[in-house]
């Protein structure tokens, strides 16, 4: 919801209603004494699969996969999950300005945390030379599966 200093909306907020024309509804089922609930229900849904596509930041010849990251945003780590999930061979690893960030204003949790917590494998600024020629170690883990 846009706040443009419209009273309509502060004055719905003020009334527990979200749109001046909600609370026009409200008073002509008062005015009939309507008994009716507001927002009394909640009703789950599936929104419909949408196929999506992930175009990696840069994919070296050993098949590791860079993501550069200066903002790393809540829909952006949806992605990198579900990616994951879908794709487990895939070597998907990250380099960020900074890897202390806070995932958000009011989280503890860093994106070096993060990637912890979900099994990326992460740097700061530079990519490690280890990641640029991790090639026989790749080819061993492949073997394996």
């Amino acid at each position: 919801m846009t706040f443009r200093g419209n009273y309509t909306s502060k004055k719905a907020r003020a009334k527990g209603y979200r749109s001046g024309f909600e609370i026009k509804i409200a008073d002509q089922l008062n005015s009939l004494n309507i008994k009716y609930g507001y927002e009394s229900l909640k009703i789950t849904y599936i929104k419909p699969v949408k196929q999506s596509y992930y175009k990696p930041d840069f994919v070296l010849t050993n098949k590791i996969i860079i993501e550069a990251k200066g903002l790393f945003s809540s829909k952006d780590r949806q992605k990198h999950l579900l990616v994951k999930e879908q794709h487990p061979e895939l070597d998907i690893r990250f380099v960020f300005s900074n890897s202390k960030i806070k995932l958000n204003k009011k989280s503890k949790t860093t994106y070096a945390m993060w990637c912890e917590k979900n099994g990326f494998l992460y740097a700061d600024e530079r990519i490690p030379k280890s990641w640029l020629y991790d090639k026989e170690d790749r080819i061993k883990r492949q073997r394996k599966n």
